[in-house]
């Protein structure tokens, strides 16, 4: 397959105009290389890489802690619908025993996938259980637990080695040794955290090199305690997630955040069961939600994940004002580099496999390859 005169992002974040060439579902280095001429014109179009959702918890009524098989299918194929080729389903802060059979689905599911329908699952992210009680957000209490490396690897092991995110509050009892012992098995991601300054630059410092959802479930930056979000933008290791959806983060916060980690920030979606549905009450992690536009909250105004998908912050952050090149390369590039994927997926170049998109001039959507 050849996709022919498109603008190629590529993994310099510049637009080129030149042709990309497939074999067997791989990015190949010229027309010499393939066997399959079918020609996709690409002229007047954006040629991006799939994207890639690191934290999401579902969409079309169904979430990942369901447990659900079918479901969980159900939100790989929508995913893909609007763009998103790699996905890493989230799961929320629940009981030991829920935990594990979501775990094994995911393996289930894995092993199975339909290809070219599917967004491939790369990975999870287990948001829970190991968070502050002060800055759980719309977790659920009574699930959270103290950093266990036993329980952890029990649970990687539950899901055939798949968890590529871990949530940790860097506050908490046995955090630091937590860190140093699992920062080889996954990528540890502080949050869900009132920890200081001192307490993040410590774990940070012992290998915790991801933060979720910058500024959300954190201590505001401020010019006598910096915080998390202090101690993560000086140290050139540290990614940080933004769900940029229009409600979560403002859109000066949004630009400011980008500045504060050149080159770092991570779009997420923090999508739940209510994305793609209308208005009305649904359930996250075993609390009701209300969901009103593009907001969705618990009962005592706690907001409570998104109903925007990854595709749709990618273009909000662009109308914030965010460089197209930045916004791409922080839902393409920098999730693959944080959750040790880059090899295989995040940009266009030979060798990769072939998660293309085709963009208008408004970077909106127009086919999935």
């Amino acid at each position: 397959m050849i996709v022919k005169n498109g603008k190629v992002f590529g993994e310099d974040k510049k637009f080129v105009l030149r042709d990309l060439y497939i074999e067997d579902g791989i990015i190949v280095g010229d027309a010499n290389e393939i066997k399959d001429k079918t020609v996709i014109d690409a002229t007047d179009c954006y040629v991006i890489p799939g994207l890639i959702d690191v934290h999401s918890h579902g969409a079309l009524g169904y979430d990942f802690s369901d447990a659900d098989e079918e479901g969980l299918r159900r939100i790989l194929v929508y995913q893909r619908t609007k763009g998103i080729t790699s996905y890493c389903p989230t799961s929320m802060t629940l009981s030991p025993e829920k935990l594990e059979k979501v775990l094994h689905i995911a393996k289930r599911v894995k092993a199975s996938q339909n290809v070219g329908e599917e967004a491939v699952l790369v990975g999870i992210n287990m948001e829970g259980p190991f968070l502050d009680y002060n800055k759980k957000g719309a977790h659920l209490e009574d699930n959270i637990m103290k950093p266990s490396i036993d329980f952890f690897q029990r649970c990687n092991r539950d899901s055939g080695g798949l968890i590529r995110l871990v949530t940790l509050a860097p506050n908490q009892e046995g955090a630091i040794e937590f860190i140093k012992n699992l920062k080889e098995e996954t990528q540890i991601a502080l949050g869900h955290t009132a920890a200081t300054y001192e307490m993040s630059r410590e774990a940070i410092n012992a290998g915790a090199h991801h933060i979720t959802h910058l500024h959300n479930a954190m201590l505001p930056l401020q010019h006598r305690e910096p915080g998390l979000i202090g101690a993560a933008a000086e140290n050139s290791s540290c990614m940080a997630e933004l769900i940029c959806d229009g409600v979560h983060v403002h859109e000066s916060m949004v630009r400011a955040s980008f500045k504060l980690f050149p080159d770092r920030i991570i779009l997420i979606s923090d999508s739940i069961r209510a994305t793609g549905m209308e208005d009305g009450l649904y359930e996250l992690g075993g609390q009701q939600v209300t969901v009103s536009g593009k907001l969705a909250t618990l009962d005592d105004g706690t907001i409570a994940g998104s109903v925007t998908n990854l595709f749709d912050c990618m273009r909000i952050a662009i109308a914030y004002g965010i460089e197209p090149e930045t916004a791409i390369a922080a839902a393409t590039m920098n999730p693959a580099k944080s959750i040790g994927i880059y090899d295989r997926v995040g940009s266009l170049s030979v060798g990769k496999k072939a998660d293309i998109l085709l963009l208008d001039k408004d970077f909106r959507l127009k086919k999935v390859i």
